[in-house]
């Protein structure tokens, strides 16, 4: 996936030595979560984003995370890294990669950070969540809402459970190349991998698109299909629409700058306008 911005989810942005660090190496076994995180996420960067972000929002400091749609926490654990009085909560339906990030994440993290670590297998329209300084739902995980009204549903469930002065946090993406069937790899030499990011379609009608993740170990055949992904394309009109009629009361767009030779640099900022990219990620920031 070619672009004029960078794609710090769908193209790898790790960090130089964070699996050494975090004493995480691929097992002889295919450890589709493993790859995933090495390829899509960047949970240390995206912490310090939602902290910031919030700061820059509210002029306080948060101490509550919810990661809703939260697979493996690893958000939840970088979080409650971050400083003593950070507490990180996790929601999530599915119960592998929650059983996947109990195994291989949390144990991780030294007793303080770990004890401030609560993961629930749930739903996110519960009305009965935890309550938090900052809700996140990130890696478009949203998406999966296709109608209007189940979304505006999910809303208002993150508004009503946010704390006093608490922000609403989720990315988006577009661009003029998210309307067409592409593929894009992304090569991992230094962990002898590569990455396949294949959107196989998208209607106009719908506005709904079918995306997979691909993985390819050297030496093997490339792995197909590892994740899949029935979205519904949302733009920022829209969800910012949607968050208002959900009972927010403004709304902020973070959009990346580029660098000299037009790529991404990963510094997203408040904007009241954007720039047309073949593909764009974007941060939209909720206010109770």
């Amino acid at each position: 996936m070619s672009k004029k911005q960078s794609d710090k989810k769908m193209k790898n942005k790790n960090k130089k030595g964070k699996a050494k660090k975090e004493k995480m190496e691929a097992s002889a076994d295919f450890d589709k979560y493993y790859y995933y995180r090495n390829s899509v996420q960047s949970p240390d960067t995206d912490v310090v984003f939602l902290r910031d972000t919030y700061k820059e929002i509210t002029g306080k400091k948060p101490k509550v995370l919810r990661e809703d749609f939260c697979g493996t926490f690893s958000i939840c654990c970088e979080w409650a890294k971050l400083h003593s009085d950070h507490e990180a909560i996790g929601v999530d339906l599915d119960p592998e990669p929650i059983k996947y990030g109990m195994e291989n994440y949390l144990p991780l993290l030294k007793e303080g950070p770990r004890s401030r670590v609560n993961v629930y297998q749930k739903d996110v329209l519960d009305k009965k969540l935890p309550a938090a300084d900052v809700v996140a739902a990130l890696n478009f995980s949203y998406s999966l809402f296709k109608d209007r009204d189940t979304l505006r549903q999910y809303f208002k469930n993150c508004q009503k459970t946010l704390n006093k002065d608490g922000v609403f946090v989720c990315d988006i993406f577009g661009g003029s190349q998210c309307y067409e069937p592409n593929e894009e790899e992304t090569e991992h030499v230094d962990k002898g991998f590569s990455y396949f990011w294949d959107q196989d379609s998208w209607d106009p009608v719908t506005n709904e698109a079918m995306f997979y993740i691909h993985f390819k170990r050297k030496g093997e055949k490339k792995r197909e299909k590892v994740f899949t992904y029935d979205w519904r394309m949302w733009s920022i009109p829209e969800l910012r629409e949607i968050m208002m009629e959900a009972g927010f009361s403004k709304t902020f767009v973070y959009w990346e700058g580029t660098t000299d030779d037009g790529e991404g640099d990963g510094d997203f900022k408040q904007v009241e306008s954007g720039e047309d990219c073949e593909s764009w990620v974007s941060y939209i920031a909720a206010m109770k």
